[in-house]
């Protein structure tokens, strides 16, 4: 047996006891989730009565509809813009004001979300005192900040994934011809698809868990589901919420599997075109 096919058992003991530290505590969510009792540690007996309660709520229904609806719209604008600055910080050179906008860019990456949120609400007070917009802070006001700080993200992911990439094909079609605009729409666009794609599922994630920044920038009747889950869980546990923190990990289950699934298949159907390349 090579050195480098030993297992450690120090390793093998960590690894474990990550594995432990980070899925027990769902385990013991969803089992409670199933729990009859109305007090969350006291087990009575095995009961749907709480996703049941979960499903027949307005409230939290009206949360998971603002969530979705946010997430959904910051991630596009976000994708767009941080593509936009990634293409920029890559393809342009040495600029002037090139440092301070690279800065600019990951500095929402560093800053404590405190400080953004607080921020963002100065800046929502000033505009409307001085232009009488936003009249009041809500939907719109989140959606604007959840754009501020995950279009770095998607940044970033833009930038590596052009880091990585040749430009042959976009020289070859500039030498036959072809302005930067079609260029840019026919060759470097889908080229970075599959790091725009990741990144909307980067920025609609952290749109969709950001409780800090939303509860500065939020108003009345604008509630989060992050919002809501910690304004019931603050003033004790509730056995609804965890029938809802059951039905996210099992979504978010489903859709790491598909991605996996999808990303499995893609990798033999090239593997399959490399051997048929070969042959």
């Amino acid at each position: 047996m090579s050195h480098n096919s030993k297992r450690s058992p120090f390793l093998v003991t960590m690894l474990c006891f990550g594995m432990a530290f980070l899925y027990i505590p769902m385990f013991m969510l969803v089992f409670y989730s199933f729990n009859y009792s109305k007090i969350v540690p006291v087990w009575g007996g095995f009961s749907t009565r709480w996703y049941t309660t979960l499903f027949e709520s307005e409230e939290v229904w009206e949360a998971v509809i603002l969530s979705l609806k946010i997430a959904s719209i910051s991630a596009c604008f976000a994708t767009i813009l941080g593509t936009l600055a990634g293409i920029a910080l890559v393809r342009f050179g040495r600029f002037r004001g090139h440092t301070l906008f690279s800065g600019m860019i990951t500095a929402p990456l560093v800053m404590p979300e405190v400080i953004t949120g607080l921020s963002l609400l100065l800046l929502f007070i000033a505009l409307g005192d001085v232009f009488g917009w936003p009249e009041k802070r809500g939907f719109s006001t989140i959606t604007i900040a959840h754009i501020t700080f995950s279009m770095a993200f998607v940044a970033v992911i833009i930038q590596s994934r052009l880091a990585g990439m040749t430009q042959d094909l976009e020289e070859a079609a500039q030498d036959l011809g072809a302005k930067p605009l079609r260029v840019l729409i026919d060759i470097t666009l889908p080229l970075l698809m599959p790091g725009m794609m990741a990144g909307w599922l980067l920025a609609f994630t952290l749109s969709l868990d950001d409780l800090i920044i939303a509860s500065f920038v939020s108003g009345p009747g604008a509630v989060t589901l992050p919002m809501l889950i910690y304004s019931r869980v603050r003033v004790g546990l509730h056995p609804d919420i965890n029938a809802l923190g059951t039905i996210i990990i099992v979504v978010v289950a489903i859709g790491v599997l598909l991605a996996g699934w999808i990303m499995l298949r893609q990798q033999k159907q090239r593997k399959l075109e490399e051997t048929l390349s070969g042959n």
